[in-house]
């Protein structure tokens, strides 16, 4: 009877543990992820700026589009032409 406590209570700490752990991981991510759309958010806008100041250079991606346009394939497809007919 004793072993099954001691299995219980070694089972509680290593629960709490992992726990603590997510808890962690999960403010960190939350930090990271913040930082990301910081970061993207700074990039437009000088994107921006550059653009403003010499529109005729190219964004560092090498690609001619410009900020706000459409990639080449992008293009608008409609949700009825997706559904596949019933046989």
């Amino acid at each position: 009877m004793t072993l099954h406590w001691l299995l219980a209570g070694v089972t509680v700490i290593v629960a709490l543990a992992a726990w603590a752990r997510a808890r962690r991981l999960a403010k960190r991510l939350e930090r990271l992820t913040e930082s990301y759309w910081e970061l993207r958010y700074e990039h437009g806008q000088l994107r921006a700026r550059v653009n403003r100041l010499d529109p005729e250079t190219l964004p560092a991606g090498g690609d001619s589009a410009p900020a706000g346009a459409p990639g080449p394939g992008t293009a608008f497809v409609p949700l009825s032409s997706l559904k596949t007919k019933e046989r």
